[in-house]
């Protein structure tokens, strides 16, 4: 097992990445808000909504296959019952590592997605968020983390 330091580390090494469950409308979801930290921080970030060609004011993907020159990595923002959707096409597209984002509710875990994702060789983080470790944490983030992981929402060890 791998510690949720060190996975976080190596998920957040990489350059290119989607989220998908970006809104439409801006501070609707959270999503949107690990979308523009990683914007903020350098990264090369892509938002998919099925729903709209445009979110945040930048271009919006259906899906992952139509991301341009494709991700390293992705962060599932949608709903649960989405997931298994999207880590299939991270299966077929070729990318290494998935991120379920959780904070204190349900998120978009899904223990299922999760298990099919790392059945086929991907590197899965199934709770907390990327907001929560350097490069791109906050203060409230990183407060939030140890407190979250006493509730299970954020693994110790993926």
């Amino acid at each position: 097992m791998t510690s949720i330091a060190n996975a976080a580390a190596e998920f957040l090494a990489n350059k290119r990445i989607a989220v998908t469950g970006v809104s439409r409308n801006p501070g609707a979801h959270a999503a949107n808000a690990v979308y523009n930290r990683l914007k903020e921080r350098g990264y090369e970030v892509f938002a998919v909504n099925p729903n709209t060609t445009e979110v945040e004011g930048d271009p919006s993907y259906p899906d992952l296959t139509a991301i341009p020159g494709g991700v390293d990595a992705v962060v599932i923002g949608t709903a649960p019952d989405q997931a298994p959707a999207t880590v299939q096409q991270c299966i077929d597209l070729g990318v290494d590592h998935v991120w379920f984002h959780r904070g204190p509710g349900r998120g978009s875990a899904n223990p299922e997605a999760a298990e099919l994702g790392r059945a086929n060789g991907l590197a899965v983080i199934d709770g907390g968020c990327p907001c929560m470790f350097a490069p791109t944490a906050d203060m409230g983030h990183r407060i939030m983390r140890p407190i979250l992981q006493l509730t299970g929402n954020v693994p110790r060890h993926v």
